[in-house]
């Protein structure tokens, strides 16, 4: 294992943060300091405000984004290292449970590789059969300076290649000295603690700057052991390792380690600017309570370079990334490691220590996967008249897979499996957007978007293509033409109606096109071993792909309808949408001709199944709520409230199923108090049963809840100290989407002998914490 932080980034990040440090906290500031930095909303090239220089360019007036607000960022930092999870009070959003830093965002129902996830510009993908790896996982929420929702109706200039939506986060902008400054030198330090799991974590950013030259650093590390419920929720502590139990309230497979460093430099002459941005995360472990696996290592590496300009036709954007990801898998330390006869058999509840490795005894299940992502983008503005403006832009994206599984013994045995061998995926797009007031009451946003998406895999091979049903299966697959190519066309169209200032009603109308994913296409053994390691859903049950599977078509329209005060202090917005997707890739049982466990599997519930990838058709349907007030109190300080109220429908229409992981009616209400240096929340959130479930996939429905979680700060000269409570009263509850638990035992068959895992077990949400994060500003 590598050191916490590696020295390079140290190296450079204490001599920027040393010259300021040593008075930051008993200096009084001239004035506090600023809250994170928000992508602006303007058409110029980055102008300077203060020290900060705004890196961002107009998004689509008439497509307003959802946004996590600089003050619910400053809140949640302290109690979350998952940067997904900063979403959750946005309208529209839920998230699906996964490791202690990668949830996977939906939106309205739709999720995952659904939803377009543009990370400083890049577009990420998970490399991984379990998604373990997701986009919003290598930005630290300490380094997240903005994170917007386009939901259903995202303008062509920042769709493609999705059907749900598109999530915006962008790293903090890098800072330059203002006119007569001299040298800029900032940047804070901070640090957290949770009792829940005993986490722990600490962060750093720095910045050198003068008028036109920026260097910053950004680090991150953070570190959790396993969470407790708020009660039992398991009948058995048996983990598969002799000497190793777990508690009936201990949430197994919940721990993870992660830290994150990137260096960034960049330069502007005031008409332009040029970034790059190198950085790398390192997680020696992350603990799945809802996967058969562990992620046991996972590194990013990548390099982000951009540059903009303005000239007197307007601006243009260009950026080019390069991506690469290492990840590997196996039993973590609260799942069976040893398998086959020599370790006991499949009735043994613990495996016994075997060697050597062979027919008789199986050593874990070690799984690697290695990517390439590489991208390029071109956008410019055209300024044809004071209210319009035209946008075009042109992608590119090439990304590579490799997802092969050693020989470790047993049924692994003798030769390397190879899920994914030379997995080819490629975008080009181009696409053109007109935005206008044809009126002063109307703003109107619409756009066309080509994308042509190839793919392709090379031949594969099982543990022993001599056994059954590797025999057929090896010999079909590579015997087939597996090169796919897609030509999706995206239209938008949005029309926004202020009829007074105190009103906005907008109209959207779009077709999305999303084509399938390497895993939802290649993955081919039918064996339940190999299928069971194939599921990014976090049910239990075992997929295999379809290489014939076509682009999934969506068609959503919506309206919002904002009443708001002209000065901001209240808001109401409800936004009813309708969704119908056609190829909708949803999943069936698979067929008995293809062998394996897919033969020998028996219809019913109450026990997980094996399923492969099919286009279906379903349609989706609801309504968001938001509603925000403040008030000033003389004598008691600013009053307010928030709250978010969702509902959404999914059905499969061509089998009258419910959608998979569908997120019950909800509401959360937050009230605010901010009085001098002092700023507090009390959260209450309350959820229906999940009784919706998908019969296909035999869905654990779940019971409804209700949570309170208190937060308070306070910010003295330079020094913000957060404090909180999360599920305050204790409760026990699982979360609608959180997945069947899995976190210890033998995971490597759906039906273990004993208790564990047992189909009908969600996993539980953590019980009652306490945490304090303290940062300091230099």
């Amino acid at each position: 294992m590598t050191p916490p932080f590696s020295r390079l980034p140290l190296l450079v990040a204490v001599p920027l943060a040393l010259p300021a440090l040593a008075q930051s906290v008993f200096s009084p500031a001239d004035e506090p300091p600023p809250p994170p930095a928000t992508v602006a909303k303007s058409d110029a090239a980055p102008p300077r405000v203060g020290s900060v220089l705004v890196t961002g360019s107009r998004d689509a007036a008439a497509a307003t984004p959802a946004a996590v607000d600089a003050r619910s960022l400053q809140f949640l930092r302290a109690a979350t290292s998952d940067t997904a999870s900063l979403l959750r009070a946005l309208p529209g959003v839920s998230l699906y449970g996964a490791g202690g830093i990668s949830s996977l965002p939906s939106i309205r129902g739709l999720a995952d590789d659904r939803i377009r996830i543009k990370v400083d510009g890049m577009d990420l993908i998970a490399a991984c059969p379990n998604h373990m790896n997701p986009p919003l996982a290598y930005l630290d929420p300490s380094n997240v300076g903005t994170l917007e929702v386009h939901a259903g109706v995202a303008p062509v200039s920042l769709g493609g290649d999705s059907i749900a939506g598109t999530i915006v986060a962008e790293s903090s902008p890098p800072l330059f000295a203002g006119p007569g400054e001299g040298t800029l030198a900032k940047g804070e330090v901070g640090a957290h603690y949770r009792s829940n799991g005993d986490g722990f974590g600490a962060t750093i950013a720095a910045t050198l700057a003068g008028e036109s030259l920026s260097l910053s650093y950004a680090g991150s590390t953070a570190e959790r052991d396993n969470e407790r419920a708020g009660g039992d929720f398991k009948a058995s502590t048996t983990t598969g390792r002799a000497g190793h139990a777990l508690a009936r309230d201990e949430i197994g497979s919940s721990a993870f380690r992660t830290r994150n460093h990137e260096l960034a430099i960049a330069y502007t002459d005031g008409g332009q600017l040029l970034e790059a941005r190198v950085g790398r995360q390192d997680i020696p472990y992350q603990l799945w309570p809802n996967q058969r696996m562990d992620m046991l290592d996972n590194v990013q590496e990548r390099v982000n370079v951009r540059w903009r300009g303005r000239f007197a036709w307007g601006r243009l954007d260009a950026r080019a990334w390069h991506e690469r990801v290492d990840h590997f898998m196996d039993f973590g330390p609260d799942k069976r490691y040893w398998y086959a006869a020599a370790s006991g058999g499949p009735s043994a509840p613990d495996g016994v220590p075997c060697e050597p490795a062979g027919p008789t005894c199986a050593a874990g299940m070690p799984m690697f996967t290695a990517s390439t992502n590489t991208g390029a983008t071109v956008k410019g503005a055209i300024d044809l008249s004071d209210r319009d403006v035209l946008r075009a832009g042109g992608e590119l994206q090439r990304y590579r897979l490799d997802d092969w599984w050693p020989a470790s013994g047993g049924g692994m045995w003798p030769d390397t499996f190879w899920n994914i061998r030379d997995g080819r995926r490629d975008r080009a797009a181009l696409y053109a957007e007109w935005e206008g007031k044809p009126a002063p009451q109307w703003t109107v946003l619409t756009g066309v978007r080509y994308e042509r998406v190839a793919s392709d895999t090379g031949p594969v091979q099982a543990y022993n293509d001599a056994a059954a049903p590797a025999t057929g299966r090896v010999a079909a697959f590579n015997g087939r033409d597996r090169a796919r190519t897609d030509h999706n066309v995206d239209a938008t169209l949005v029309a926004r109606y202020r009829p007074h200032e105190a009103l906005d009603v907008e109209v959207g109308l779009a077709r999305k096109v999303r084509s399938p994913s390497l895993y939802e296409r290649y993955t081919w053994m039918t064996r339940g071993m190999e299928m069971l390691m194939v599921n990014w859903f976090g049910d239990g049950n075992g997929y295999v792909g379809d290489p014939d599977l076509v682009a999934e078509k969506a068609h959503t329209v919506s309206v919002t309808v904002d009443w708001h005060a002209p000065d901001g202090r209240w808001r109401l917005a409800a936004t009813p949408y309708y969704t119908r997707v056609t190829d909708y890739v949803d999943a069936v049982r698979c067929p008995p001709d293809l062998g394996g466990a897919c033969a020998t599997q028996t219809p019913g519930g109450g026990k997980f199944v094996f399923l492969q990838f099919a286009n279906q058709s379903a349609r989706l349907y609801g309504l968001d709520l938001a509603a925000q007030a403040s008030v000033d109190v003389p004598g008691i300080g600013e009053l307010g409230v928030t709250g978010v109220v969702g509902y959404t429908d999914g059905r499969n229409r061509s089998t009258g199923d419910n959608l998979y992981n569908i997120m019950p009616p909800n509401a959360r209400v937050v009230l605010t108090h901010r009085r001098g240096a002092w700023d507090s929340a009390l959260e209450l959130i309350a959820v229906s049963a999940k009784d919706d479930v998908s019969s296909t996939r035999n869905e654990v429905a779940t019971g409804g809840h209700g949570l309170v979680n208190l937060r308070v700060a306070y910010q003295w000269n330079r020094l913000r100290i957060d404090a909180g409570v999360e599920n305050v009263f204790d409760r026990l509850y699982a979360p609608p989407l959180g997945g069947a638990y899995l976190g210890q035992g033998t995971t490597m068959t759906a039906s273990p002998v004993g208790s564990v895992p047992r189909w009908g077990t969600p996993v539980p949400g953590a019980g009652r914490s306490f945490y304090v994060g303290a940062k300091v500003a230099f």
